[in-house]
């Protein structure tokens, strides 16, 4: 598997990451360490999970993800030293009450507090990348497209959030830094604090890309460019509506209970969306008439494109992981990508 260095870090990741906001809830313990053990056999050693999954979130599985790679650090010897861990502080916890009581605001010692116990859940003393899960601050992420000023709040300033990642950095519990579903301003508000005051500079931004969602490359993508800050891709299946399991007969087929069709509070959300899957079908169509699955070609839209370091993949079986490894290698034509854009020119970004 290829690699590739985050920023101006030491971390080298592969092209792909297992993310892991499925273990927990739609995984059982058993099955996710044979996920997790068959994605380092095939040299995934770039695990990405959150304090705050698993997903959906909820009060009663709140950190259990953490937890169960914990024990599989412990139960595998050696496997930490060969592993990438890369986890995210809870961004303002509005509406969930067991997430530090559900303040608006991420303070530097709530910072420090949410990383050590990472760190206690994951059996582990450094956490490789720790990132900031959303913006502590009035944002647009998670489906919203207008930025409303009306609607900001006294916040913990980004020098302040730096600093406390700094402590951190500097104690030997964090090897660097990374932001998630950012926006262009923010990108930049950080490397410019960051290059101003001595403080960390990030090296990653995890950001949703994929064909129904491509918001990353109306002017994200030059920014992190530019400032050498690399992409995370997420969710490049979007929620599994690029693997056509949802083209025939929607969320009404037992033999495909996913994540949209599990989990009613997704299906007004942007995968869920009706616009989004249907954007999501004519894209399905498209690989089809290729000789292509659906899965192959939204994931190889992804793992070929310059804009993105590594593809994070989420799955429910190891089935369904080699299934994304094997597609690895794909090359999408000149003439597809030219009628992928061409579909994307008439409905944009449905699942934004």
């Amino acid at each position: 598997m290829q690699t590739v260095r985050l920023g101006q870090s030491d971390l080298l990741v592969p092209r792909i990451c297992l993310g892991t906001m499925t273990f927990g809830e739609q995984v059982d313990e058993k099955e996710s360490q044979a996920i997790l053990d068959r994605a380092l056999e095939r040299g995934v050693n770039f695990i990405d999970t959150a304090e705050m999954y698993p997903v959906p979130p909820m009060a009663e599985t709140y950190s259990r993800t953490e937890s169960i790679l914990g024990r599989w650090f412990t139960s595998r010897p050696g496997a930490r030293s060969k592993v990438v861990l890369a986890t995210k502080v809870t961004g303002p916890a509005r509406g969930m009450d067991w997430v530090r009581g559900g303040k608006p605001d991420v303070t530097p010692a709530d910072i420090q507090q949410a990383c050590n116990e990472s760190l206690e859940r994951l059996q582990t003393d450094v956490i490789d990348l720790y990132q900031i899960h959303w913006p502590n601050r009035n944002a647009m992420p998670f489906g919203s497209i207008y930025f409303d000023p009306a609607k900001d709040l006294p916040q913990t300033p980004v020098h302040d959030q730096l600093d406390a990642l700094g402590r951190l950095v500097q104690a030997g519990k964090v090897r660097a830094i990374g932001l998630s579903n950012e926006t262009p301003w923010g990108v930049m508000e950080f490397v410019r604090v960051a290059e101003q005051h001595g403080l960390p500079r990030v090296v990653s931004v995890q950001n949703p890309y994929c064909l129904t969602n491509r918001a990353v490359d109306n002017g994200l993508d030059e920014v992190m460019h530019r400032l050498g800050v690399k992409l995370l891709a997420y969710s490049p299946l979007a929620f599994g509506a690029l693997t056509g399991k949802y083209d025939e007969r929607g969320f009404d087929d037992p033999a495909q209970p996913g994540r949209i069709a599990r989990f009613e509070r997704f299906r007004t959300q942007r995968w869920g969306r009706a616009e989004s899957l249907a954007a999501a079908k004519r894209y399905n169509a498209l690989a089809r008439t290729h000789g292509l699955t659906p899965t192959q070609m939204a994931l190889a839209f992804c793992y070929g494109n310059w804009r993105v370091a590594s593809t994070i993949v989420g799955v429910t079986s190891v089935a369904q992981l080699d299934e994304c490894l094997d597609a690895w290698g794909t090359t999408l034509a000149p003439d597809l990508l030219a009628a992928i854009d061409r579909i994307r020119w008439e409905i944009r970004d449905p699942a934004q």
